[in-house]
């Protein structure tokens, strides 16, 4: 949850393991306030909560001009805590494993994207708790304090990237929590590494290139974080020109109204992290697109205004299709893709990049019982 913020493997953390119970669901541990982040350790798994993902999304260039955006992402969701140490056996099942990757290419107006579900056996796919390592197949996401590597193919497609810090992690929410629905542990722990340079290789439909970019990259973990009032979000991630992020994220509710829970981070150039409360921004559909596949009408052209920054943007869908149907991993239909960003802070024109995560528009997630 580009979440990524608030993710879509929410939706598997109330739904994909409904049927275990609230007994399995209580022994996970809530995201509580007071949690202090440690890095790297928190790169890494923490498998005594129950939902867990790390969320990447970039932009590269080719040596020849050409745009594309990328999302790779890794999920784990607990199964039963009680087997956790108490059979070495490689065939348990102590976790479910999933993953999106998707391609965007920017120049051509072209999207592909695929999906895995793995219950982890025999290493088939895994998260380490002691250094970071997250796989599923042959993609994984594996690195350190400085640097990250992510590496996937799938039918003529492929990423090989090297990721560098440049920004310390920036913590969302207050006191260690990113609380997402009202009561104690409706939170998550959340951070996100909003600038990342990023080098490496891209493979598209065969052809092997080399590439540059930068990505964002966004970690959450929690045990219980929705209410069944809540349908939808939108949430975005965004790279400003003057090396400014911002984080937003808005819960739609079943009355069409907003939760007062909603709200994201303005990540400065030093790194400095400014906690935004829903009353600090307004977000506005202006464009709708129906999908010809799903049915869903998302909102791909957005105004986001930040008063107290003078910020005053316009969020643009680079094109239309971007919509992901992962109903064989995460059991849902959404829309997350690059977006174009201009617009002014201040009294100057600023321009950008970013990634647009929508769900809640072909169908409600309350919806997968």
């Amino acid at each position: 949850m580009r979440g990524k913020g608030f993710r879509i493997g929410i939706v598997v953390l109330l739904y994909l393991l409904s049927d275990l119970g609230a007994q399995v669901e209580a022994a996970f541990r809530p995201a509580l306030p007071g949690y202090r982040f440690a890095f790297p350790q928190d790169h890494a798994s923490h498998p005594d909560f129950k939902t867990e993902w790390w969320y990447y999304s970039g932009h590269l260039r080719t040596e020849d001009g050409q745009r594309f955006g990328y999302q790779l992402t890794f999920f784990r969701v607990g199964v039963d805590p009680s087997l956790r140490g108490a059979s070495q056996s490689r065939w348990a099942i102590r976790d479910l494993h999933l993953a999106h990757f998707a391609i965007s290419d920017l120049t051509h107006r072209r999207f592909q994207y695929w999906e895995r579900r793995s219950r982890g056996a025999l290493d088939s796919a895994g998260a380490l708790a002691n250094t970071f390592k997250v796989w599923n197949g042959q993609w994984q996401a594996l690195g350190d304090e400085k640097v990250h590597r992510l590496i996937a193919h799938a039918e003529g497609y492929a990423i090989d990237l090297t990721l560098s810090l440049s920004k310390p992690p920036a913590i969302h929410g207050s006191h260690g929590v990113s609380q997402k629905a009202a009561g104690l542990g409706h939170a998550s722990h959340y951070y996100s590494l909003t600038r990342m340079t990023t080098e490496g290789t891209l493979t598209v439909a065969g052809k092997r290139q080399t590439v540059t970019g930068s990505t964002w990259m966004d970690h959450e973990f929690g045990s219980n974080q929705l209410t069944e009032s809540q349908v939808g979000w939108d949430w975005f991630a965004i790279q400003l020109g003057d090396g400014v992020e911002l984080m937003l994220y808005q819960l739609r509710l079943t009355d069409g109204r907003s939760d007062p829970h909603s709200s994201g981070s303005l990540i400065q150039p030093d790194g400095r992290v400014e906690h935004l409360p829903f009353s600090a921004f307004e977000l506005t559909p202006q464009e709708m697109w129906q999908s010809p596949k799903s049915g869903g009408r998302y909102p791909i052209r957005w105004r986001i205004q930040v008063p107290s920054r003078r910020l005053d943007l316009s969020v643009q869908a680079a094109f239309p299709d971007q919509e992901l149907d992962t109903r064989g991993s995460t059991l849902v239909t959404y829309w997350e893709g690059s977006v174009a960003i201009s617009g002014t802070a201040g009294d100057r024109p600023i321009s950008g990049v970013g990634y647009l995560e929508m769900t809640g528009y072909a169908a409600p997630f309350r919806q997968l019982h």
